[in-house]
């Protein structure tokens, strides 16, 4: 009886680590996920940037991934025709062994520019 405890006490703890992590994981990916949705709400509009897009995500990333999501990167990427947003990082380890790396995408349409005549006007369509 002792002996199985002692074997099996280890590997229960590790089994429950690894859920912890995992779970961990899906959290840090989640917030990831949120804020490249967050920066390319921001970047695809008409008359912004790629570098608002980026700080939004980065004001996203502040205010919910603290120490969730380990050396977050941001990358957009802003054309006539489409926006990307990319974050990507490590999830927080508690094992101490592993880091697992996050990495979330958001792409959608650039807004058109207005038309010179609406555009000069000051409205829409």
């Amino acid at each position: 009886m002792a002996a199985e405890l002692v074997i099996a006490t280890p590997l229960l703890l590790l089994l429950i680590l690894g859920v912890i992590q995992f779970a961990l994981w899906e959290h840090a990916t989640g917030v990831a996920e949120a804020a490249a949705q967050q920066g390319l709400s921001v970047a695809r509009l008409q008359g912004e940037s790629a570098q608002a897009g980026t700080a939004e995500t980065r004001s996203v990333l502040d205010q919910l991934g603290t120490g969730v999501l380990i050396g977050p990167q941001v990358t957009t990427t802003r054309t006539g025709a489409a926006t990307t947003v990319v974050v990507s990082g490590h999830a927080e380890s508690i094992v101490g062994i592993f880091s697992l790396p996050v990495r979330a995408s958001a792409a959608g349409p650039t807004e058109p520019p207005l038309p010179a005549t609406a555009a000069a006007a000051g409205g829409g369509p």
